[in-house]
């Protein structure tokens, strides 16, 4: 197997439900070594998300994959010990812990840089280090609501709405992982690790938009609008005569004249505000009844296919069993079966991107809580009887 990019690099995932595992999975995706530490005998209480299939916990199958599991108290002195062991010979932190903790424990950054200048530690918390919120609890339900999403998703006559999933955490997972390549690159110059503080509402605002940067501008607060668009039309999702749906973007120009010439309404291409999307978005009203009395007449099936021959753009909306049946999915490897132990064989999300020189891999799913802790201790030169005595102390499962 091609090593992947991040071969040779060791990561201690110390965080706990989504954003900071998610960015751990990432990275060990692409190769790194990543030792998984959890408490002997809370766990991560991702263990306890999502379905499970005969007590076996599918989600942590896939954010615990290529990841070394060992039980550890950080609170326990030994343990505390034993993580700073561990550190020394890190090169990436990841902990969501609330900002003081690591330091009431003896674990702060001046502490593991004392003992490794070179390690990269990544500090997921709800609000940051610092400012008036950082004490609070924080997930990613409230970055949802805080920043901005909650109140521009729903209906217009409709309550704000939050998404089914874990979508804060799961955007800033990723800027995590890609906040840490760049403290990789930058320490091969200086030679010197750093302390990345990434909060969860960050990365979800920028995705949401220039929502402030327009209030500051001009006053206005963004509403919402369902699965319309302010910036172009016809934009929504329409059902199919056959009870699916479909969605359509028209964000470029030539699309939005192509769909108009499908659905055999080529005579609103010559209104003057046809031509910007953002006033063809005030006559949406006008457009949908076009493109969505079209669209209800015919079956998905027929509805892709015409629009795809047009050169238009259309997506089905897709629920688990049109994802896992779709051809493109499966021939493009965007999932992939895994050999599991506990499940056998377990469909799972492929690595993000791919590398033509480097790629990433799927090496094993995600392991029982402190399966590997006598190996890790072992390699660290603790002897058995040492670990036994640990393990009696609750220092370690």
């Amino acid at each position: 197997m091609t090593q992947g990019p991040l071969t040779g690099i060791r990561v201690i995932d110390a965080s706990t439900i989504l954003a900071g595992p998610l960015a751990c999975q990432v990275l060990g995706d692409f190769g790194a070594e990543v030792i998984k530490v959890e408490h002997p005998t809370a766990g991560d209480g991702m263990r306890g998300h999502g379905p499970s299939k005969d007590g076996v916990p599918i989600w942590w199958k896939e954010i615990a994959r290529n990841k070394h599991t060992i039980g550890l108290s950080l609170s326990h002195p030994d343990g505390a010990d034993i993580f700073k062991a561990l550190a020394a010979q890190a090169d990436v932190v990841v902990e969501n812990f609330r900002p003081g903790t690591l330091e009431r424990w003896g674990l702060g950054p001046d502490v593991l840089h004392a003992l490794n200048p070179r390690l990269i530690l990544v500090r997921v918390t709800g609000f940051g280090q610092t400012g008036p919120y950082a004490s609070r609890a924080g997930f990613g339900t409230l970055a949802e609501s805080m920043s901005g999403f909650a109140h521009l998703t729903g209906q217009p006559d409709g309550p704000p709405t939050l998404p089914a999933f874990g979508l804060a955490d799961s955007i800033a997972g990723i800027a995590a992982s890609s906040a840490v390549s760049m403290a990789l690159y930058s320490r091969e110059r200086t030679g010197r690790g750093q302390v990345i503080d990434l909060d969860l509402l960050s990365p979800i605002m920028t995705a949401v938009g220039p929502g402030p940067s327009v209030y500051q501008q001009t006053g206005a607060v963004g509403t919402r609008h369902g699965n319309r668009s302010t910036n172009n039309a016809p934009r929504n999702a329409y059902r199919t005569a056959d009870g699916h749906w479909v969605a359509i973007s028209t964000s470029a120009q030539a699309i939005a004249e192509r769909v108009m010439r499908l659905v055999g309404h080529p005579e609103v291409i010559d209104e003057p505000w046809f031509a910007a999307g953002h006033s063809r978005a005030e006559h949406a009203d006008e457009l949908d009844a076009m493109v969505g009395g079209w669209i209800e007449a015919r079956t998905r099936e027929k509805v892709v296919d015409a629009f795809t021959e047009a050169g238009a753009a259309i997506a089905p909306i897709y629920d688990a069993r049109d994802i896992v049946e779709d051809p493109h999915v499966r021939e493009a490897e965007l999932l992939v079966e895994v050999a599991d132990d506990d499940l056998g064989p377990v469909l799972q999300h492929n690595v993000m991107w791919r590398m033509s020189e480097t790629p990433g891999a799927i090496r094993f799913p995600g392991r029982d809580r402190g399966a590997d802790t006598d190996g890790v201790l072992a390699a660290l030169g603790i002897d058995p009887d040492d670990i036994a005595q640990l393990r009696a102390d609750g220092a370690i499962a």
